[in-house]
Order: C-alpha cells, then sequence, then structure tokens
C-alpha cells in the first residue's frame, strides 16, 4: 500500500501538487504533447520531460519549460535504465522544484517507455539524497501525485494492448528491456485516474467512425479503469486547457492518485459493469482449491487470446506457503512471488499484516488451509468466458490430489512444478535463455 502521506486531505496538504502524463506513441504521445503544452502556458505550472529515446546509449534529454522559460539538459547515464533516470535526476528536481516559491504545480510529461506506477512507487518510496537544504527521504515527502492522465490512440490502442511485441522490437527500449508493448499500454490506463481518448489519424481521416468499434473501446475502458473521467476528441489540436481542466476535476474524490496497491488489494476496484458488452466482459474465477502446477502452466494459454488483461492470486499445491500472483498483458504473462499466506505466518507476523487484509481472509477462513485461494479477474474482448473457466477448473486438484495436499504436503512438493523458479511467456524455445521470476516488489519497467 502507499504511504500515509497520499492519504492527507488536499486542503491540508501544503506538498507540490504533480500531474502525471502517460501515452504510448503516436496520438497518444501527441496527446501528451499537446496537453502539457497547454497546461505549462499557466503562470505557476512547471512542465517536466525526459526524453529516452537515445536511453540505449545511455543518453537522456531533459527539458524544464514554465509559461516564460524552458531549459534543457544532456543527462549521461552510466547504466543507461530507466530506473537510473529516476533515481539521479527525476526525483531530486521535484524536490528541488517543490521548494520553489514560484512553483503551484509540476506536469510530469512522461516518455513512452515510462510507466506511471513505477514513477509514483518511486516517488514514495526511493530515498533521494544530495539535495542542499534537504534532508534525506522520499521525493512524496515534498510532492504529492494529484493525477494520472493517460492519452491513448483509439485506432491502435487495443490491438497494442493485445498484441505480444516487444518494447525493444517496436524500437523503443534495449534489447535487454523484456517489457512488452502491451504491459506498457494496458499499464498506461489501468493506472490512469482519468483518460484523453484521441480518436483520428494525422490525415484527419476518422479511426473511430464506427460505432461498434468506439463502443468496443468505451467498454473495455468502463471495465480497466471503471469511475474514469473520459473524454474523447478527434485529434491532438482539440485539446484545450478548459478541457484538460474539466476532465481532471471530474476525477473521483477516491481515486488512486498515485497510489500503489499490493498483491492483496481487492481486484475489481470501483463498480466495474459484469455484464457482456460488444463482446466485452470481466470474468471472475475463484477457487478454494490450489492450482496443479503442471496442468496450470498448459492451461494458461486461455489467457493469451481474445483476452486483454488478468490479474490475481494463486494458490499453487506444491508452494503451500506461498501467494503467487499472475499479472498478463495481451500476448505476455508473468508470474512472481506476492509474499506468505497469512495461514502460513507465525501469530505475531500476522498481527502486523494489514488490516484490510486481515478483515477480508476472516471472511472466508478455512479450518484446514486457512485463507488459501485462487482469485483471479480476466478481461476479454474476443473470447469465450466458459472456455476460460473450463481451462482454469481442470487445472485445479482433483478430491484425491487436495486430500494428499493435506495429508502429505512433503510429498505434493516435489511434484513437477514450471513456476518453481522462473515463468514467463511466451515460453522460451530451445536454446533460448529462461527469464527469471518478476518480483513484485520491483516496480514494472526498472529493469537495467
Amino acid at each position: 500500500m502507499a504511504a500515509d502521506s497520499t492519504l492527507v486531505p488536499p486542503g491540508r496538504d501544503r506538498r507540490t501538487p504533480v500531474l502525471v502524463l502517460a501515452g504510448f506513441a503516436g496520438l497518444a504521445a501527441a496527446g501528451v504533447d499537446r496537453a502539457a503544452a497547454v497546461l505549462g502556458a499557466a503562470a505557476g505550472t512547471v512542465v517536466v520531460r525526459h526524453d529516452l529515446t537515445q536511453l540505449r546509449e545511455g543518453v537522456v534529454r531533459r527539458t524544464v519549460r514554465t509559461a516564460t522559460q524552458e531549459t534543457s539538459a544532456v543527462l549521461e547515464l552510466a547504466h543507461g535504465c530507466v530506473s537510473c533516470t529516476l533515481r539521479m535526476d527525476l526525483l531530486p528536481l521535484l524536490c528541488t522544484l517543490s521548494q520553489r516559491q514560484s512553483v503551484d504545480r509540476i506536469v510530469l510529461a512522461l516518455d513512452p517507455a515510462f510507466e506511471a506506477e513505477a514513477v509514483c512507487r518511486a516517488i514514495e518510496h526511493v530515498v533521494v539524497t544530495g539535495v542542499h537544504g534537504r534532508i534525506d527521504g522520499p521525493a512524496g515527502r515534498d510532492v504529492r501525485v494529484d493525477a494520472v492522465l493517460t492519452c491513448l490512440d483509439a485506432g491502435v490502442w487495443l490491438a497494442d494492448a493485445t498484441g505480444d511485441e516487444t518494447l525493444a522490437e517496436r524500437g523503443l527500449a534495449a534489447a535487454e528491456d523484456d517489457r512488452t508493448v502491451a504491459q506498457v499500454a494496458v499499464g498506461q490506463v489501468d493506472f490512469a485516474d482519468a483518460v484523453l481518448v484521441l480518436g483520428a489519424a494525422a490525415d484527419g481521416a476518422l479511426l473511430v467512425d464506427a460505432a461498434v468499434e468506439r463502443g468496443k473501446l468505451a467498454a473495455v475502458l468502463a471495465r480497466l479503469v471503471p469511475g474514469a473521467p473520459i473524454a474523447w476528441v478527434d485529434e491532438p489540436g482539440s485539446v484545450t486547457p478548459a478541457l484538460v481542466e474539466t476532465l481532471l476535476a471530474r476525477v473521483p474524490a477516491d481515486s488512486r492518485r498515485g497510489r500503489v496497491f499490493d498483491a492483496h488489494a481487492p481486484l475489481l476496484r470501483g463498480r466495474p459493469p459484469l455484464t457482456s458488452d460488444y463482446g466485452v466482459e470481466l470474468v471472475e474465477f475463484a477457487a478454494a482449491r490450489p492450482f496443479h502446477p503442471a496442468r496450470l502452466h498448459e492451461a494458461l494459454d486461455v489467457l493469451f487470446d481474445g483476452v486483454v488483461t488478468a490479474r490475481g492470486r494463486l494458490w499453487l499445491a506444491t508452494q503451500l506457503d506461498e501467494v503467487v500472483w499472475l499479472e498478463s498483458a495481451g500476448g505476455g504473462l508473468r508470474v512472481g512471488g506476492a509474499g506468505r499466506w497469512l495461514a502460513a505466518m507465525p501469530e505475531a507476523e500476522r498481527a502486523e499484516a494489514d488490516p484490510e487484509r486481515l478483515a477480508m481472509a476472516a471472511l472466508r477462513w478455512d479450518e484446514r488451509f486457512g485463507d488459501r485461494d485462487v482469485s483471479l479477474s480476466i478481461l476479454v474482448h474476443d473470447a469465450d468466458p466458459a472456455q476460460i473457466r473450463e481451462a482454469l477448473h481442470w487445472a485445479l486438484v482433483d478430491d484425491d490430489e487436495l486430500r494428499l495436499v493435506e495429508r502429505a504436503p512433503e510429498r505434493v512438493a516435489r511434484w513437477e512444478d514450471p513456476f518453481g523458479e522462473w515463468h514467463a511467456d511466451p515460453c522460451a524455445s530451445d536454446g533460448e535463455a529462461q527469464q527469471p521470476v518478476q518480483d513484485l516488489k520491483t516496480p514494472k519497467g526498472e529493469a537495467k
């Protein structure tokens, strides 16, 4: 969970507000540029941008712009990675700008390779050192995320969000950065407090001229970011200061505003529609028995076609004490550790757990297995929910296997487990290096 500082009522919070603008390439990137330009024209607003197009050479270009002036700098980063850019320049810069009386708001216009969630996590948790006149500590002591506004290109976003191309293959990252286009495209929208949809191509030809296409995209957004206000415009030139400010004013008071939720938070935030619309539907899968890891590995193919995203907590028969987190975007999927089940913790450790987690676990506590269970939320746009449920149900242990889990867990621990040490999909072919499990404590996008 985010630090308590994010929950301070705005009227009592003297930290400098930060507006994060995110968008993945194409019209979305143009929308970020336009929104930053119209917001930056206001007195007291500072727009910060890091251009990562030369990141693989270890070079980052940074601009800081106000209504009256613009400064730029070329940064040489020894490691040439996104996390280095955050730690070495962006976070200290936020702390420095917050100390200026002339700065009322900071607008971060993110490069497409930046992910808003990673930036907001870093603001809250990464210790900033060496800023003159300031005691070392997270930038979140000096600034607060007021909102995350994500721009998306209506003509290509759904294709990007459901594909399997990597950023490196798209030419947007170094070869060792294994993030996918879908991961970034979905993640930027999923983390948004408000969404700006741009629906016309550069040549003026409408890409969202069919009601069914716009309806399908709207149905996906309603389920991915329920409650987030959405504005639809034809092209970047239609973005005005009044439109952006009105959109931000409509952000609900309980919106996340940069908060990063852990693996034990509710999977369905807000009030997303639970019905089907244009073939778009949220599929919930829950079970009070674990998965057989080998069968689950085989069944996971159902999450790659016709699925926008899936996420949730897994209970694997071979890993009795460990909570396993699954998260997918388009054709890529990652599985990693998310701590231990409450039932596997010593009493003293359990008492220190999040009160909300304890309360939710108490409602479903099992005498044999405690809080262990399976809980998944899957957003489909062109898949059969019945087939997904059938495949996942097949992967659960049967009654005989469940009795073995209860009575002889040491024997079960010796079952074949493709998730024991690594897992990243699409699965590596023979001769290719296998990827390590992604640790949830490591912000997405901070790969060296």
